[in-house]
């Protein structure tokens, strides 16, 4: 039996191309992850909605 490794929100953002969509998994303070499937199109526009208010 494998040993059971703690799920805890450490490491990278990861952003991956699955099928014909993209899946973001953002790591959580309590733990876990965030996973979020978006189209090209709305990861364009988060990108773009991130660039304006990131300055």
């Amino acid at each position: 039996m494998a040993a059971m490794k703690p799920r805890t929100g450490d490491g990278p953002l990861e952003v991956t191309k699955e099928g014909r969509g993209i899946v973001m998994r953002v790591p959580l303070e309590g733990g876990g992850r965030l996973v979020v499937e978006m189209s090209s199109e709305e990861a364009s526009a988060l990108a773009e909605a991130l660039k304006t208010t990131g300055s």
